[in-house]
């Protein structure tokens, strides 16, 4: 049994990982509810949590204690579950925005139409 496979198994209930973490089962349901974790449930509705599991609260619990808030958080955790999707969503230098700029006027000028972000990007040519 390969170790990844180990460490998603189901092992361990609510009263373990609340001594584990030293998280209340309110704060761990609540996790759950944004989705920063998906705790296998029993045929009786028990949730059962893998080490991963574990290791994720404790790192929320860590970025909390660092003052981060929520949407940080879930934002940190969107990126690590698909980098692609969120590879939109991050700042571009000055110099990557102005070649995207220069582009859109070249091609602008080549279809003779005036760019519409002209104006805008007077100030920097």
């Amino acid at each position: 049994m390969s170790r990844e496979i180990r460490r998603t198994m189901p092992l361990l209930s609510m009263s373990i990982v609340m001594q584990l973490t030293e998280l209340s089962a309110r704060q761990i349901r609540y996790y759950e509810e944004h989705h920063l974790i998906e705790p296998h449930r029993t045929e009786g509705n028990r949730r059962m949590f893998s080490l991963n599991d574990v290791d994720t609260l404790l790192e929320v619990k860590d970025y909390l204690e660092q003052g981060m808030n929520m949407a940080k958080i879930k934002k940190i955790f969107a990126k690590r579950k698909d980098p692609v999707a969120t590879t939109e969503e991050q700042d571009l230098s000055d110099s990557e925005l102005r070649q995207i700029m220069r582009e859109e006027m070249r091609q602008a000028q080549r279809m003779q139409k005036s760019s519409i972000r002209r104006g805008d990007l007077s100030r920097f040519y």
